[in-house]
C-alpha cells in the first residue's frame, strides 16, 4: 500500500518557478512539499536572466545565497549585425528597478535555489514523477512514483505546477493547446572560452544576427565556460542536418566568423543539443484546487531571455494568491493571474514576432533613433523584463502602437 502524506501546498518542479513559490508560501507558514522528476544538477537553457527577476529572489529571501555564488554579473546585451554593434545597459533605462542581473549555469543555479529552500525545511524529493492526481472540490490526492519504483499518496489542499517543460498537468488533462508563435528550433552547447575577450566585451551577452529569422547566443559564465546557441526558423537547422547535434552545431559555428574565431580550438564541454518547436501554452493556467505556473504554463522564445522572469513571476504570483485562497479569501485568478501574466507575456510575444519579421532588427540598428536616448531607455525597460510597467508606451498595448511607430519612422529614412 502507498504511503500517504499530507501537505498545504504540492509544487511539481524544483526550477525557479516552483524554488519560488515554494519559498514564499514557506515563508508564509504553510506546510510544502515540492517533488522533481530529474536529478540535480541537471543541464537546461535559459541561462541569462533579467533584471526583474532580481526583485522576485530578494522578496523570497534567496539573494544573498546567490550573491554568494558570483556568477557573472550582466549588466546588459550586445547586439551584432553586419559588423555594426548595438548596446543596451540596463542602468539607463525608463522604468526604476535593478540595473543589473546574472548570467548562470542553469543547471548549478537551479541546484542553489531549491537546496537553499530545502536547508529552510521545506521537503523536496527528486527522482519523484507524478502518474496520478485526483482532483476534488477540497483538495487533491497525487500520485507520485520514486525512483525505487515505491509510491507517495500526497493529499494536497492546493497543486502548484511548476513543471517546465515536463508540464505534468497540461498534458495529463489535455490543457496542452498550440502556441501562436511560428514553430522555432534551437541548437546550443558549452564550451572552454580561453579567447574571451577582457572587460566589457568578454563579460556581456552577445546576440549575434546571422540572418534576419536566426540568431546567436554566446553567452560568458564566470567559471570560464560560454554558452553558445543558435534560433530561429527551423529550415536553417534542416541545411546542416545530421543525427549528431555537436557536430551539427560546430558546422553552423564554421559559417560565422565572430562566433567560430572565437570558439574554434576550445573544448565543447556540453556537446550540441536540440530542441524544436520550443513555443508552448495552454487552454487554461487555473482551475479548482490548482494553478500553473512558468514554463508549464507558456514559453515563447529563448530570444530576449524572457524565460526565467516570466517563470519566477508566474511563480510568485501565483504563491501569494494561493495564500489568500488558503485563508478563505475569493480569488479573481481571470483578472489577478491570467490577465496580470497576459500582459507581460504579450508584450514580449509582440517584441519577439518583431524581432523574427526584422522590424525590431531595424529599430536597434536605425541611427537616426537610436541616437534618441529616450527611446532607448523605454526599450530597453522591456529587454530587462518590466513589462509590467505601463507607463512605458512601448509596454502600453503591448508596445504595439509604439514599435509600429517607431517602425515607420525607420522605413521613411531607410
Amino acid at each position: 500500500m502507498a504511503k500517504k502524506e499530507q501537505v498545504d501546498v504540492l509544487v511539481i518542479g524544483a526550477g525557479p518557478s516552483g524554488s519560488v513559490s515554494a519559498a514564499q508560501l514557506h515563508r508564509d507558514g504553510l506546510k510544502i512539499k515540492v517533488v522533481e522528476k530529474e536529478r540535480f544538477p541537471r543541464f537546461v537553457i535559459g541561462e541569462s536572466l533579467l533584471p526583474r527577476c532580481m526583485e522576485h529572489f530578494d522578496e523570497v529571501g534567496l539573494m544573498d545565497t546567490l550573491k554568494a555564488q558570483n556568477y557573472q554579473i550582466k549588466r546588459g546585451a550586445r547586439f551584432i549585425r553586419d559588423g555594426r554593434d548595438c548596446w543596451f545597459d540596463f542602468g539607463e533605462q525608463y522604468t526604476q528597478g535593478w540595473t543589473w542581473t546574472w548570467q548562470v549555469p542553469r543547471g548549478h543555479f537551479d541546484k542553489v535555489l531549491i537546496d537553499t529552500i530545502a536547508s529552510w525545511g521545506v521537503d523536496v524529493e527528486f527522482e519523484t514523477a507524478v502518474t496520478q492526481i485526483e482532483k476534488g472540490a477540497d483538495s487533491q490526492l497525487t500520485t507520485v512514483t520514486h525512483a525505487d519504483g515505491s509510491e507517495t499518496q500526497i493529499e494536497s489542499r492546493f497543486i502548484i505546477d511548476a513543471s517546465g517543460y515536463g508540464r505534468v498537468m497540461p498534458r495529463m488533462f489535455q490543457l496542452e493547446k498550440p502556441s501562436v508563435m511560428a514553430p522555432r528550433s534551437a541548437v546550443f552547447g558549452h564550451f572552454t572560452d580561453r579567447n574571451r575577450p577582457s572587460g566589457i566585451l568578454g563579460e556581456r551577452i552577445t546576440f549575434v544576427i546571422h540572418r534576419r529569422d536566426i540568431w546567436i547566443w554566446v553567452i560568458p559564465f564566470s567559471d570560464g565556460i560560454t554558452s553558445v546557441g543558435f534560433a530561429g526558423n527551423p529550415d536553417f537547422f534542416a541545411m546542416y542536418n545530421t543525427e549528431d547535434k555537436a557536430e551539427q552545431l560546430i558546422n553552423m559555428m564554421k559559417d560565422v566568423p565572430f562566433v567560430w574565431e572565437r570558439f574554434h580550438d576550445q573544448d565543447n564541454v556540453i556537446p550540441g543539443r536540440m530542441m524544436n518547436a520550443y513555443a508552448a501554452s495552454v487552454k487554461q493556467s487555473y482551475g479548482p484546487g490548482y494553478v500553473i505556473t512558468g514554463n508549464s504554463s507558456e514559453f515563447i522564445d529563448p530570444v530576449f531571455s524572457s524565460g526565467v522572469t516570466f517563470a519566477t513571476e508566474s511563480g510568485l504570483v501565483a504563491a501569494k494568491l494561493v495564500k489568500r485562497h488558503l485563508n478563505g479569501e475569493v480569488i479573481d485568478w481571470a483578472t489577478e493571474y491570467v490577465q496580470h501574466m497576459h500582459q507581460g507575456v504579450e508584450t514580449f510575444r509582440v517584441y519577439v514576432n518583431r524581432w523574427y519579421e526584422g522590424d525590431l532588427q531595424d529599430i536597434f540598428f536605425f541611427s537616426h533613433d537610436s541616437a534618441n536616448p529616450e527611446i532607448k531607455r523605454k526599450i530597453c525597460s522591456v529587454l530587462a523584463g518590466y513589462v509590467w510597467d505601463t507607463s512605458n508606451p512601448f509596454v502600453r498595448d503591448h508596445g504595439e502602437r509604439a514599435l509600429g511607430s517607431l517602425s515607420k519612422r525607420v522605413k521613411i529614412y531607410e
